[in-house]
């Protein structure tokens, strides 16, 4: 209640600050190079990464230096990785599931997902937001046969350099309910799995829109995805997935 007041007080100020903030900060590229390929050797191993300008490379300079690069490359180490990127500069949830509908049907083993900040930002309500997460979850298990989703969670964008208070306030303050309303999620679904996005988001390891990861980043996030997976995969030969 109390953080609903204070928006509506500052409402105004908060949507002057949203206008300037579209104006002044840069619209960077995605990252150049191939969004699908084949990578290591070792057991097979098939994946996408799907989402909005973060999952694009909003912020490297190329897909190696991206999170689907840094991912692969972490990956090829223990498995012959097809992946494939499916990602673009403001993509929503809802956006994503169009998407998605409207390709054919193929297989993945494996599911990194960056999805939410366009959603906190054009304002989409937290509960229709839940519903659509969940949807992509069933629509990624079903139609892609998805045996392990990773919902990448949002960032802490109560930190975002590009953003000035109190719109960094309100901006963060939602990213944070979504955060734990993806991290619920999660854990209520079979084969899904919460990546925390919990990286130190100092400005030198940003983009220079300080909106965006840089690539130092970008290799947290796809190390620590790649660690998941692996170890999910090797409780999955050992027969322990599925254990208590």
């Amino acid at each position: 209640m109390r953080h609903r007041l204070a928006t509506i007080f500052i409402g105004p100020i908060l949507l002057l600050q949203g206008r300037r903030v579209r104006r002044t900060v840069p619209l960077l590229p995605e990252a150049e190079g191939p969004r699908e390929g084949v990578s290591g050797f070792g057991p097979p191993l098939r994946l996408l990464v799907l989402g909005d300008s973060a999952a694009a490379g909003v912020g490297a300079p190329t897909q190696a230096d991206a999170l689907a690069g840094q991912l692969v490359e972490a990956l090829s180490a223990s498995f012959q990785v097809r992946w494939k990127l499916i990602a673009r500069t403001g993509t929503t949830t809802q956006t994503a599931l169009e998407q998605l509908r409207e390709i054919e049907g193929q297989a993945f083993d494996v599911v990194v997902t960056s999805l939410g900040v366009n959603d906190v930002t054009s304002g989409r309500p937290l509960d229709g937001w839940r519903c659509l997460q969940g949807e992509l979850v069933e629509l990624l298990r079903s139609k892609f046969r998805a045996q392990h989703v990773l919902l990448s969670g949002l960032p802490p964008m109560h930190k975002f350099p590009a953003l000035p208070q109190p719109l960094r306030w309100y901006i963060g303050s939602r990213a944070k309910q979504f955060d734990s309303a993806l991290e619920a999620l999660a854990r209520a679904r079979p084969g899904c799995e919460f990546v925390k996005l919990a990286y130190a988001m100092d400005a030198c390891d940003m983009a220079a829109d300080g909106f965006h990861p840089g690539p130092a980043i970008y290799a947290l996030w796809g190390v620590d995805a790649a660690r998941r997976i692996t170890a999910r995969r090797l409780a999955a030969e050992a027969g322990f997935e599925n254990r208590p």
